[in-house]
């Protein structure tokens, strides 16, 4: 059997007492346990920074047709703890222009001035071409239970809509995640190059027909910014007034 040696406590000399008294003398307690600071609050905002990628992280939405959008979605929006409104049903938003016009800047930017509104708010982000690589069958991988999260997400970013090489498979891969979110009243941001009468020949009938009805649309126009923008400069929208758009028929 061992037995535990025990060592009487130790006085650490007479410097260590006349601390001590230093400190009875002005009421401190030099036995108390010291008070760690509070941690700072970290906003929704700056936990989404960490996911939005980083030539993004500073967008700002200062399209009139975005930010009236970002109005509706964060005034329908469900109250929630503390008040705060949760995503709701609610419109859509379709970004539309050629390349380098700004399209997913004012995307993410949409996303985070809902967060900074405070609105409660779960949301995804994935290009056109990313969702099908993630989705295409694989073995150990479930495509399946992907699609699922994306399309009952509260708010999803689609971007780059047409940009990918097309299939039947990617047809019928964009019309279930659309028509899901088409049925349900979800927010769904997409952002595009083509032109709007363009989308039917590049998604089909049944994706550009859904896509009419549920979104409300933003053309921007000009030049493609990343050739004529220093590297470090901020992103300038176009302000333009859309055109009419043709409603596709609601055919399946």
């Amino acid at each position: 059997m061992t037995t535990a040696r025990t060592r009487a406590p130790q006085r650490v000399g007479p410097l260590a007492d006349r601390l001590s008294a230093i400190l009875n003398a002005r009421g401190i307690d030099p036995g108390a346990p010291l008070d760690e600071p509070a941690d700072e609050p970290v906003t929704a905002l700056e936990l989404a920074d960490a996911r939005i990628p980083a030539r993004y992280r500073r967008a700002l939405a200062d399209h009139p047709r975005v930010t009236a959008w970002v109005d509706t979605i964060a005034r329908t929006g469900r109250p929630g703890p503390g008040g705060a409104p949760g995503i709701a049903e609610g419109p859509s938003l379709l970004i539309a222009g050629p390349t380098g016009t700004g399209k997913t800047h004012q995307a993410y930017g949409a996303i985070r001035a809902l967060l900074a509104a405070r609105v409660r708010l779960r949301w995804e982000a994935v290009t056109a071409a990313d969702l099908y690589a993630r989705l295409r069958p694989r073995s150990g991988h479930d495509g399946e239970r992907d699609l699922q999260a994306l399309a009952r997400c509260p708010l999803l970013l689609l971007d780059d809509l047409g940009a990918a090489k097309a299939s039947d498979w990617t047809e019928e891969l964009t019309y279930r995640l659309v028509n899901h979110r088409y049925e349900h009243l979800r927010p769904t941001l997409i952002t595009t190059n083509l032109p709007i009468t363009e989308l039917r020949a590049a998604l089909g009938d049944r994706v550009a027909s859904r896509l009419a009805e549920m979104t409300e649309r933003v053309i921007l126009t000009g030049s493609d910014r990343r050739r004529t923008t220093p590297a470090h400069a901020p992103v300038p929208t176009a302000v333009a007034t859309p055109p009419p758009i043709p409603t596709p028929g609601r055919t399946r």
